[in-house]
């Protein structure tokens, strides 16, 4: 077949990956001059084990089967990383309560490794820690974003797929048993393909309202949450990534740290209308509010705004956390298309997993 993936992020190239893989012909469309500039180059750079997510959902199934996956994936392609483990932690007995029901949903959702601490056992495996208990993650890591996403795009190549950069898709029509496919750009053009599978990430629901043929009334709303993150000048206090319980929107203000050594808190929940990345300094008071309830020596002045990454839910704020959205011919009915809707976290971790869904779904 002759397979279109429309958008060049860590989701979209795995899943051209995949199809080239399968023996496709895979054409990439970025509208962006280079790879994962998005939703892709803004996160935390976190491998999830996969305990937080509802029994049965998509998210759970493919983060814990992409963790597992991906580190196969980066030991074999010499992507760096390190499964440093992770502390989910309480600070008073209703949170101890939120995270024992965690451990108990990563149980189901088949996580291993995962333990219950108490405040000593905690502290003395990070002690600068404070808490009342705490759940110990040891399948949580960290990856280069950028190097795995340089290693699927080589993947990709060597399977004979191509990247079109500066290249939007404006428009797709069915047309004589086939997806005809309008792109923008300064050398605007049409072609066709047998299957169009849209990893647009922000731009996703704008892409496929551009597909007369796809009904307006299947493409979900969408609802942007910026996450902001702020760095700390000094030594690491903590050699494991350290959350606190989770809040409406995310997982809360944590403790990441990246390959190079380096420590930054983030992300918070900031519910905006549209794309905006500076990070407001001001927001630096609630970072050290939540923070010291589990770090109580982090000085005034320690942190400096860093970056920002914007998630592409499906729902906003009081409403239950939507799943992942993936919409295949077995679901719309239209052959050999695929949307992808609402691709946040966990979505870099599940993305090897999502991408062999979606390559068999587009055959179906």
């Amino acid at each position: 077949m002759q397979v279109l993936v429309i958008g060049a992020g860590v989701v979209g190239l795995a899943v051209a990956r995949a199809a080239a893989r399968k023996g496709h012909e895979v054409v990439v469309a970025e509208a962006e001059n280079a790879i994962g500039t998005g939703v892709s180059s803004r996160n935390s750079e976190v491998i999830h084990a996969g305990m937080y997510y509802p029994t049965g959902s998509l998210r759970a199934k493919h983060c814990v089967a992409g963790r597992r996956m991906l580190y196969e994936f980066c030991a074999s392609h010499s992507v760096p990383h390190r499964k440093c483990g992770k502390l989910i932690v309480a600070t008073n007995d209703d949170e101890t309560k939120k995270v024992e029901q965690i451990a108990a949903q990563g149980q189901i959702n088949d996580v291993e490794g995962l333990t219950m601490l108490t405040a000593a056992e905690a502290k003395e495996l990070e002690p600068a820690l404070a808490c009342t208990s705490a759940l110990l993650s040891p399948e949580t890591g960290i990856v280069s974003a950028h190097d795995y996403m340089l290693a699927l795009r080589g993947d990709l190549e060597n399977a004979g797929g191509v990247i079109a950069f500066n290249t939007p898709v404006i428009g797709a029509a069915r047309k004589d048993g086939q997806w005809l496919v309008s792109f923008g750009g300064s050398e605007a053009a049409e072609m066709a393909f047998d299957a169009v599978i849209n990893c647009g990430g922000l731009s996703a629901q704008k892409i496929a309202r551009a597909m007369p043929d796809y009904p307006a009334a299947r493409v979900p709303k969408r609802v942007l949450a910026k996450g902001n993150y702020f760095t700390y000048a000094g030594k690491p206090a903590f050699t494991r990534l350290i959350y606190p319980t989770p809040v409406t929107g995310g997982l809360g203000v944590h403790v990441t740290l990246d390959l190079a050594g380096r420590m930054r808190f983030g992300p918070d929940v900031e519910w905006i209308e549209d794309e905006f990345y500076p990070v407001d300094p001001k927001r630096a008071d609630a970072f050290y509010e939540r923070i010291r309830t589990y770090w109580p020596a982090l000085k005034d002045g320690a942190l400096a705004p860093d970056y920002s990454g914007i998630r592409p839910k499906l729902t906003g704020p009081g409403e239950p956390a939507a799943d992942f959205l993936i919409d295949t011919p077995a679901d719309h009915g239209l052959p050999g298309l695929v949307q992808m809707f609402g691709i946040e976290s966990p979505g870099l971790t599940s993305s090897l997993s999502l991408a062999a869904f979606v390559a068999g779904a587009i055959e179906d």
